[in-house]
This record gives C-alpha cells, sequence and structure tokens, in this order.
C-alpha cells in the first residue's frame, strides 16, 4: 500500500512537492502539489506519454499553444513532443496525479521561446 504520507518526496520548481506513487521501469505516477502562482517550465517529452489528473484546485495547462482550464476530477492526455506547461493561476493549493508510460525523468527537453 502506498499514500502521500509513505510515498518518496522530492521537491522541484519554486514551492512544488512530488509523492512516486509509482516508481517502476515503464511506469511513473506522481502526485503533485502546486501552490498558488507557480508553474513548470515549457517543455516535452519524446519518449513519455503522459495522462494529468486534478485532484483539488483549478489548473491550466498549456498545451501545444492552446491553454485548458481543468478542475477537480478532470483530465487530459498529452502525446509524446507535445509541448507542454502546467499552471497554477489560481489562489489555491493545485493538487493533481501526472501518469507517464514510460517515466518522464531523463526524457525533458525545456521549449525555448
Amino acid at each position: 500500500m502506498i499514500s502521500k504520507d509513505t510515498a518518496e518526496h522530492y521537491l522541484w520548481g519554486d514551492r512544488c512537492d512530488g509523492w512516486h506513487l509509482v516508481k517502476q521501469p515503464q511506469l511513473s505516477i506522481i502526485q503533485e502539489r502546486m501552490p498558488p502562482g507557480c508553474s513548470e517550465v515549457r517543455h516535452f517529452h519524446v519518449f513519455a506519454w503522459q495522462f494529468f489528473f486534478i485532484l483539488s484546485g483549478i489548473a491550466t495547462l498549456e498545451i501545444a499553444g492552446d491553454r485548458q482550464i481543468l478542475c477537480t476530477h478532470e483530465g487530459v492526455e498529452v502525446p509524446p513532443g507535445v509541448p507542454h506547461q502546467m499552471q497554477n493561476d489560481s489562489e489555491e493549493d493545485l493538487e493533481f496525479i501526472v501518469t507517464s508510460q514510460p517515466p518522464s525523468h531523463g526524457d525533458r527537453y525545456i521549449v525555448q521561446g
């Protein structure tokens, strides 16, 4: 059994948290917390197919130039090679699950400009 309380924790970006719920060679499931006003850098993955699912809060997810607003219990897929950027433009913490197959660590390329 795994939970946020027992999972491997790491910090990323500016004040963001991640918890590895599943960390296998072919599958990664991470719960993340993004405080208000935080964002990731715009990037893409060559191999990883990702699915973002919002647990609480409101996410702004830019995918290939299209901004999508995701609310609690909504999700979206991001195929490999597609630039994307998660942001928390709200005034509340954003918590979400990101599933990556294969895992996205080491497969992240920042988009310039």
